[in-house]
């Protein structure tokens, strides 16, 4: 099985991009973040003739989460994170899907910190690691992926101090992930990479991509038994240098 996410920011702008790469890379399972369109507007007439299912929760103008299948139909389970009924933002959605539990998310951004944005991002992360611990204690198939708005080490960014005060770099948030991962969740990207420096997201501003000023910002955790069947991990850095390309380039692994 191949599970993959892909932060598209914006769905319909980027579907031919989206559509391109699905038949290329040829993912089971896809998490995609910012699709920055209404649920009507969703183009699942389109994805389903390229051969995937979906569910997903839009929203206009910003954010947005969608989860694809090629194994059968995704049937949800989680429209949002619990733990905060006024939050309204389309930033978590969770489906079964072939026998494995899904959590898509695109977690707050944060900036500009200090601020009420950052406080909202620290919200945030507590919330999903009070789930992310529930769903554990499942002892199900499960894996969290999408954009986590946040370069874990040093390693997962380029050489700067340009970066030093951003939300995506701030050690509250490193820290927040950190404790995510003590739950017993496995980073796969950086499980199968160890010492190397792996990026997934180039700002369009000054010329980042030529220079390969990157950070990793997008993850796949697995669960214990998925961790137990990871076999590889990769980024397609290809489709972050492609015509009309998101920012963000897909993250995937390849389970037994």
């Amino acid at each position: 099985m191949k599970i993959a996410t892909f932060n598209i920011n914006n769905i319909n702008r980027r579907l031919p991009n989206l559509i391109s790469w699905l038949r290329r890379a040829k993912p089971d399972i896809v998490g995609l973040q910012e699709l920055k369109c209404a649920d009507a507007e969703f183009p699942a007439a389109t994805l389903g003739k390229a051969g995937y299912a979906a569910v997903w929760r839009g929203q206009k103008t910003w954010n947005g989460v969608a989860i694809l299948s090629r194994v059968g139909e995704p049937v949800t389970t989680r429209l949002a994170l619990p733990g905060d009924r006024e939050d309204l933002q389309s930033r978590y959605i969770e489906a079964a899907v072939n026998g494995v539990l899904v959590g898509c998310l695109y977690l707050p951004n944060g900036n500009p910190q200090p601020g009420p944005k950052f406080d909202y991002k620290l919200r945030w992360f507590r919330r999903l690691s009070a789930h992310a611990r529930k769903l554990l204690k499942t002892n199900v198939p499960v894996a969290l992926i999408g954009d986590f708005n946040v370069a874990p080490t040093d390693e997962d960014i380029y050489a700067t101090r340009s970066w030093d005060n951003d939300a995506l770099i701030h050690p509250q948030s490193r820290a927040a992930y950190a404790r995510l991962l003590k739950q017993g969740w496995t980073d796969a990207l950086r499980k199968t990479h160890p010492d190397q420096r792996i990026y997934t997201f180039w700002d369009y501003k000054r010329n980042r991509w030529a220079r390969d000023a990157g950070l990793r910002l997008d993850h796949v955790l697995l669960g214990p038994i998925l961790a137990k069947r990871l076999e590889a991990a990769g980024v397609d850095r290809t489709e972050r240098g492609r015509e009309g390309a998101s920012d963000h380039a897909p993250v995937w692994v390849e389970l037994r």
